[in-house]
């Protein structure tokens, strides 16, 4: 490994002076604003109303900083790469992995290039947000006192998990261009806070009013969402969830149509070894058996340290796969990815204004969603769902879940697969599809497409828990209407203990003698989980001894994502539950036991007392206080095979549980000749602590008690708040 040099310069305060607006700036920010309006409805929904797209989209991301700038900035900082200049060093390399995935030169170049309605759009966001700053000052930035319009281009999809690195951890990427000898050790994913989403579609043969039906249910972060809409005289009436500081909706509806996105294990990023040699101090990679020069670049890191900003300088290498990211069995691995373009950024705006289902198949054809599933439905009563969309074409004989040779373009992509060559279904036979991040082999029960079918690097995804029930719960009902799908998508059984609970009962039956220790601590426990239905609840005691207990097991339960060549989370949970022994099963109960009456005094502890939602501060990351109000929720972790998911988890000083992540914008849309849709969201709209829309939703979200959609203008009319022009 080549020598890093790190330079510990003292630079200048954190704290960066603003960038002055000019005159001219202003003057046209104040013109666009008179063009747009924004209605603030009784829930603090914004409704952002434009003459052309570009001025709803300045008015939307105005809007959007009003709610929460915090949210606004911090995802453009860790896409800029520069995270450690707030949080330190310890995030360092973590801005490295952005900077070598994300380039800012590239984005500049989309920007400088780009078509001139996509940089109407561009130039509208950064107005819209570089206006509020300008109306607002004393909102404070961290760091980016003024937006670039091409900051989008850096960001070019709404999932939350966009970034695809293979299985390179950061762990790996510091110890290579540390120079550090130890072995990397990735951190392991807390699984409290494990994200994902269900998407369900419903057809006219099995809806009460003959109209399809879209339920829209993303698991995130909390608050990583808000819930809007924005129309223009153009053709644009979008509502639903964008994420903070994007300028489309991610997952949503408009009067045609409606998009739900499910995140995959789609392998749309490759590993390469790379055979590297040296020559003149240079390196080389082969290639073909010719040698071809690495490709040098300086990367300048700033981290804060005392106040101050100090810098590491890092060369970081490339060959025509992409970025040289690890070093495995002494050979350099370089990575292939597609984590950003502008096609993707134009797919993401375009099917918002998709008119039906053959206007969405052609956005579908510009083959730049990388991270995505898709559940789709509309008014002429067709549902789809396709597995991916960016996928190229690979050598099928190869596992490319694992690196491959990059000395030889027999293993290069080969162009990337048709719209009607990936996994797919249009309008099945039994009415409905769904999706729970899970494989879709089972996206419609008996009538999914076949496995056998394609190339496993499609579809590597497993079966999850939420997919098994899911596939037994939709095809109940065959007069579906937004408030059965509702109830549908709030379906409280935790599957996989059906699974993992009867193992448990067995081995204390067969193994544990009456009047044995073990016997005396854990026969009431073991009564309560031996009559549970395995639905959670408020007041279940069963709930919490089983999630307590299912989270001191064998970690490898909880992996729901998979590769190719590995099994899925059912398949481990069944043969760890026709496997295990006593020693697995009863020490990991009675450990929730005693830690349960440590606490409180005694182990018969509901669900709901301890299961607690919390919004107090708009913080990143939020704080809870056992000391301060806070809400009982009987709804778990989707991790387990609940449909809705609740991920909750403890935090110093404190001995409940608070949740972190799961459902957040949740929607239910029939199309109609008229919308009729309900909506909920995790706490509120707002991120001010001191706005009643804050947590005004919190009591309907701890119950799924949704309220109506106002996606017309008449009915808008008569739940606003308040009308305003940006600025105003």
């Amino acid at each position: 490994m080549p020598v890093k040099k790190i330079l510990l310069l003292l630079l200048v305060p954190i704290q960066l002076l603003a960038q002055n607006f000019s005159g001219k700036e202003i003057s046209r920010w104040q013109h666009q604003a008179k063009q747009v309006t924004i209605t603030r409805d009784n829930w603090g929904i914004p409704h952002i109303s434009g003459n052309t797209d570009a001025d709803a989209v300045f008015g939307l991301l105005y809007a959007q900083c009003e709610d929460d700038f915090k949210r606004v900035e911090l995802n453009y900082i860790e896409k800029l790469g520069r995270m450690a200049e707030i949080k330190g060093e310890a995030v360092l390399y973590d801005d490295l992995l952005l900077q070598l995935l994300i380039d800012t030169a590239d984005a500049k170049k989309d920007y400088n290039t780009a078509a001139p309605w996509l940089k109407k759009l561009l130039n509208a966001y950064a107005d819209g947000i570089n206006y509020y700053l300008y109306k607002n000052p004393q909102v404070k930035p961290l760091m980016i006192h003024r937006f670039q319009p091409w900051y989008p281009l850096l960001w070019t999809d709404g999932s939350i998990g966009a970034i695809n690195t293979a299985d390179i951890s950061t762990a790996e990427l510091k110890n290579f261009y540390s120079g550090d000898a130890k072995p990397a050790v990735a951190l392991a994913k807390d699984p409290d806070q494990q994200t994902g989403s269900n998407g369900f579609a419903f057809g006219p043969s099995v809806t009460a009013s003959g109209n399809a039906i879209l339920y829209i249910n993303p698991h995130v972060t909390f608050y990583f969402r808000p819930e809007v809409q924005v129309t223009s005289k153009e053709g644009l009436n979008a509502y639903g969830a964008v994420t903070w500081g994007q300028f489309f909706v991610y997952q949503g509806f408009n009067e045609h149509c409606g998009w739900m996105h499910t995140s995959n294990n789609v392998d749309v990023a490759d590993l390469y070894e790379e055979k590297i040699s040296t020559k003149n101090k240079q390196f080389f990679y082969e290639y073909d058996h010719q040698l071809k020069p690495v490709r040098q670049k300086k990367i300048v890191l700033r981290f804060a340290e005392n106040g101050l900003l100090k810098t590491k300088n890092i060369t970081a290498f490339f060959t025509q796969h992409g970025p040289v990211m690890a070093m495995r069995n002494n050979k350099w691995i370089s990575l292939k990815s597609f984590n950003r373009s502008a096609i993707s950024l134009k797919q993401s705006w375009l099917r918002t204004k998709a008119k039906g289902f053959d206007d969405y198949k052609k956005v579908m054809d510009l083959k730049a969603n990388t991270s995505n599933n898709t559940v789709y439905a509309d008014d002429k009563g067709n549902i789809a769902y396709w597995h991916g969309n960016f996928i190229p074409i690979r050598d099928k004989k190869l596992n490319w879940a694992l690196p491959v040779d990059g000395s030889t373009s027999a293993t290069e992509w080969k162009g990337l697969h048709e719209q009607q060559d990936i996994v797919h279904l249009f309008n099945p036979p039994n009415g409905w599809l769904q999706n729970c991040n899970s494989t879709p082999f089972s996206v419609a029960g008996n009538y999914s497409p076949k496995k056998e079918n394609y190339p496993a690097y499609m579809a590597p995804d497993g079966e999850n828990f939420r997919g098994v029930n899911a596939v037994r719960i939709l095809g109940l009902e065959n007069k579906y209407t937004v408030d059965k799908v509702i109830a549908a998508g709030y379906n409280t059984y935790l599957s996989a203990f059906e699974v993992l609970v009867p193992a448990l009962i067995n081995s204390f039956e067969k193994s544990i003698a009456s009047g044995d220790t073990t016997y005396n601590n854990l026969k009431e426990p073991i009564a309560i989980l031996k009559t549970w239905d395995y639905h959670s609840g408020e007041s279940s005691v069963a709930t919490t001894l089983a999630i307590e207990w299912a989270q001191k097991l064998d970690k490898l339960l909880q992996k729901v994502y998979v590769d190719e060549g590995e099994t899925d989370q059912v398949q481990n949970t069944k043969h760890f539950a026709a496997v295990a022994t006593a020693a697995q099963l009863l020490p990991p109960l009675t450990v929730v036991v005693n830690e349960l009456t440590g606490k409180f005094g005694n182990w018969q502890i509901a669900w709901g007392t301890i299961n607690r939602f919390q919004r107090i501060t708009d913080n990143i990351p939020d704080e809870y206080h056992d000391s301060l109000s806070s809400l009982p929720m009987g709804f778990a972790s989707a991790l387990w095979g609940q449909i809705p998911s609740y991920n909750s988890k403890y935090f110093a000083r404190n001995k409940k549980r608070y949740g972190v992540s799961g459902n957040s914008f949740i929607c239910a849309v029939e199309f109609g000749k008229k919308i009729i849709a309900k909506s909920l969201l995790a706490g509120g709209e707002s991120g001010d602590p001191s706005s009643k829309h804050f947590k005004d939703q919190a009591e309907m979200y701890t119950h799924g008690q949704f309220k109506e959609v106002l996606f017309y203008p008449e009915d808008i009319a008569k739940h606003a708040e308040k009308k305003y022009h940006p600025g105003e």
